[in-house]
């Protein structure tokens, strides 16, 4: 195996691995919140933390770095403008998952503090919970349209 394909092959693994990860911790926390019962909120929010931090944060970082020895090892160069194009849509993917990891750790300290009391969920955790939802459709969009253009350089 070359050194190009291995380095491919761990591009495309941290692509799968920021894709399934964000689709798991979605559908996750809103099985989770649909139950409207604290505990298990906390629960599941506290797992999603922790995936997001061992396995979404490690991929956000290998994918710059993968990319960048691709092309260095293919001699593309950064002007090709479906590389631009997926550079942009990566800063604006993470301009949406940066705060939504946060959220994620205000909404689990919140579902705690509600089982603990044995109360119910505060409407900041709603607040949040609403907020959370609505980022992710334009984070993980542009994220499969990064994985769109790594396949097709359209241009």
């Amino acid at each position: 195996m070359t050194l190009y394909l291995l380095v491919k092959y761990l591009h495309v693994l941290g692509a799968i691995v920021i894709l399934g990860t964000g689709t798991g911790i979605a559908f996750f926390m809103l099985m989770a919140h649909r139950t409207n019962d604290a505990e298990f909120i906390a629960r599941t929010a506290s797992v999603v933390v922790i995936a997001d931090a061992v396995f979404t944060l490690s991929a956000v970082i290998l994918q710059p770095v993968t990319g960048g020895l691709l092309m260095m090892l293919s001699a593309m160069p950064i002007t090709e403008r479906w590389l631009l194009a997926s550079l942009g849509l990566y800063v604006f993917a993470g301009l949406f998952w940066v705060p939504v990891v946060f959220m994620q750790i205000e909404m689990r300290d919140l579902a705690r503090k509600a089982a603990e009391q044995r109360g119910a969920l505060p409407e900041r955790y709603f607040v949040l919970y609403r907020r959370w939802f609505a980022f992710g459709f334009p984070g993980f969009g542009a994220t499969m349209l990064i994985l769109w253009l790594m396949i097709a350089k359209p241009f």
